[in-house]
């Protein structure tokens, strides 16, 4: 049986329980206990008056009630006071910390024209871009490809379609085809038609040719294209801008082999290969047992290329070279297939660095 010393004390343990509420989760708890219907401290302390001899009854329900009363008062005023402090709806908490907004990624083939772009600028080159639909002439003739040269195949190269002439006279002189550029050197010649020498930039961009979707072609790819033109340019000079680029992009300890090859803009050519950094160069499945991987063309810039453009070929020479940025990006970041670049795979692009 309860007597008052029990309702002092249980007085004490509120009031110690109300100085701990700093929370709308501790205010619950404390009215769960103390008011709670089922096996609350003031229901229990209810029944155990109701228990109580007729003597002590009226003495202590007197008591349980003013228990009760400051229970409800103090809870009251305590759910006030956090009310006051409660920030608004909406309301920013400023001494929260900032939270990290997800950023995107940068695509492994921008990352990879960057890197490229900033090595040939540290040698002094400057950056082109040039129109993705070209004339047959700047894609074709001004390169020293005659009509009857293959890559003027209409297997290769897409054509666009050329407007009716509306008179006569222009029917008699029909328009220039229009294609969209097999190769970047377009540029180059649209360039030194309007520069003289020295001449040092690189092109990067879109081409587009007939190809079919598969591991290693897309019909659309990205190249970046370089031209050197002066006085006294070697094949030594062009020898040692490609070494050195290409150890920069793939490490120092890279070996380069240049062996001759034919494109009709330069002459002499040649293609170039790394050492093959799966199997050092022992022979496997990536170099297709060579132990080299072939990266990129080149060559001394075909004197006919300098007639069409105006310049004196028994006065300057040149070197130029071609370079898939999609197969540099496949070396370097060592994928296995050139249909990943394109299939927007969130999985596959967040692990390429910014």
């Amino acid at each position: 049986m309860s007597d008052l010393s029990d309702i002092d004390r249980l007085r004490q343990e509120f009031r110690d329980e109300l100085s701990r509420i700093v929370s709308e989760a501790d205010l619950k708890r404390a009215r769960d206990r103390f008011l709670g219907r089922k096996g609350g401290v003031v229901a229990t302390l209810m029944k155990t008056v109701a228990a109580a001899g007729a003597d002590e009854r009226r003495m202590l329900g007197q008591a349980a009630n003013a228990f009760k009363a400051e229970i409800e008062e103090g809870l009251s005023a305590r759910q006030a006071e956090l009310a006051e402090v409660r920030a608004p709806v909406g309301a920013v908490d400023v001494t929260l910390p900032g939270r990290e907004l997800p950023l995107g990624h940068r695509h492994p083939l921008t990352i990879v024209r960057e890197q490229m772009e900033a090595i040939f600028g540290h040698m002094g080159y400057d950056v082109l871009e040039g129109p993705e639909a070209e004339d047959e002439y700047h894609c074709f003739e001004a390169l020293n490809i005659p009509p009857e040269h293959p890559a003027r195949d209409m297997q290769d190269t897409l054509y666009l379609a050329q407007p009716i002439p509306q008179n006569t006279q222009s029917r008699t002189h029909p328009l220039p085809a229009t294609l969209l550029r097999t190769h970047t050197s377009p540029m180059q010649i649209r360039y030194m038609e309007a520069h003289e020498p020295p001449v040092r930039i690189i092109v990067p961009g879109k081409v587009y040719r007939r190809d079919d979707l598969d591991l290693t072609h897309t019909p659309m790819f990205q190249q970046v294209e370089g031209l050197v033109v002066g006085e006294h340019i070697t094949m030594g000079d062009l020898k040692g801008t490609l070494i050195s680029f290409l150890r920069e992009m793939f490490g120092p300890d890279s070996r380069v082999l240049f062996r001759p090859s034919f494109f009709p803009y330069t002459e002499p050519s040649a293609d170039v290969f790394i050492g093959c950094f799966s199997c050092g160069g022992t022979g496997c499945a990536m170099c297709k047992r060579t132990g080299w991987l072939e990266v990129l063309g080149c060559g001394m810039v075909h004197p006919a290329v300098f007639e069409a453009v105006g310049y004196d070929p028994e006065r300057y020479t040149g070197f130029a070279f071609g370079i898939g940025i999609e197969r540099m990006a496949l070396l370097k970041y060592k994928v296995e297939g050139l249909r990943l670049f394109y299939e927007n795979d969130l999985r596959f692009l967040e692990q390429f660095p910014y």
